[in-house]
């Protein structure tokens, strides 16, 4: 495939980094917007990027940079986890994705050499707390919080088509990474206590039954790039592995992960915390991770994609592995390698 031009919003995060650095191992071109360039332009990490200044909430000289660019892929929001959920964190939240993929439409339609693809970041809140139904991208959206946003934000740049751009939105899942996302959370726990089930559904104590859709990080960059490189990539494609598990399989699998690396007395207790503690720890945002949904990736597996990771201990395993501090290389050797 020629090298592409990508304008990436969100690029410094969790997805949005390593989908650069991925383009960019390929020969593509990134270019990442950011409200805080001066900042992320310090990260080494971030030093082979090109990065724009500018909020893509709002109109701006960033506009500019967007044209001439192959392909969008709006990452852009805040931080569901960040902080408790005031009705003006709620506002926060909506109104960075939503505004952002309106102003990103806006500017795609009046640039001179307009991108021809336009990847929006989504996720699986869209279809709602569901139980035990298995949902496909067919699935219709829930009425809850969660799921009018990413409803909000899918719809927010439609009519792109009319003029020629090729549409695609990726509904992210529970993302496992090293460095990030619910592992972040988890990790420390399940390391100093036993692993346990997170989510009660309204009983006394969690049981774990609701359902956890969960993709491996180098898994949902690869769902990206199947979403900017396919030209058969179109509307929803959800981003999770083929296999969801129960909330309570999660944990047991997380904890057998776990034993080897730190404590051989590592144990699986089949109750957790009650959602009313949860709620009282987190606030709102507990109903995150006490609801879930059975989604599987039909779209993908049927777009050809092959999983790197489809089943949880392997991916636990990975990220485990990527976690745990690398040992010093032994004296000898080093100074071998060297002279």
């Amino acid at each position: 495939m020629s090298s592409m031009r990508v304008f990436i919003t969100g690029g410094s995060g969790l997805i949005g980094f390593r989908l650069a650095k991925a383009l960019l191992d390929d020969g593509h071109v990134p270019v990442i917007l950011s409200r805080n360039a001066d900042a992320v332009r310090r990260r080494r990490e971030m030093w082979p990027f090109r990065i724009v200044p500018g909020d893509p909430s709002t109109s701006g000289r960033w506009e500019n940079e967007l044209d001439g660019c192959d392909a969008v892929v709006n990452l852009a929001g805040h931080n569901l986890f960040a902080e408790r959920w005031t009705a003006e964190v709620k506002r926060k939240l909506r109104d960075s994705r939503v505004h952002s993929a309106e102003q990103l439409s806006a500017a795609i339609k009046k640039a001179h050499n307009p991108p021809r693809i336009f990847i929006q970041g989504s996720a699986i809140g869209f279809y709602g707390p569901r139980g035990d139904e298995v949902l496909d991208e067919s699935g219709s959206s829930g009425s809850d919080f969660l799921a009018v946003i990413c409803r909000e934000t899918e719809e927010a740049s439609a009519g792109l088509e009319q003029i020629g751009v090729r549409r695609a939105w990726v509904r992210t899942g529970i993302v496992l990474a090293p460095d990030g996302g619910a592992l972040k959370l988890m990790m420390p726990i399940f390391k100093i206590g036993p692993g346990a089930p997170i989510g009660a559904g309204g009983k006394l104590v969690a049981q774990g039954n609701q359902w956890m859709s969960w993709i491996h990080i180098d898994d949902i960059v690869g769902l990206f790039r199947l979403a900017l490189e396919n030209s058969g990539a179109i509307g929803p494609i959800n981003g999770t592995a083929p296999e969801p598990v129960r909330n309570a399989d999660f944990a047991r699998t997380f904890s057998s992960v776990l034993r080897k690396p730190y404590t051989p007395w590592r144990v699986y207790v089949p109750f957790g915390p009650p959602d009313g503690l949860l709620r009282l720890v987190l606030g709102e945002v507990a109903s995150v991770i006490t609801t879930g949904q059975r989604v599987v990736p039909a779209k993908a597996l049927a777009l050809g994609y092959v999983f790197k990771y489809p089943h949880l201990a392997e991916a636990l395993k990975s990220i485990v592995e990527q976690a745990a501090p690398t040992p010093p290389e032994p004296v000898h050797a080093a100074a071998g390698s060297h002279h």
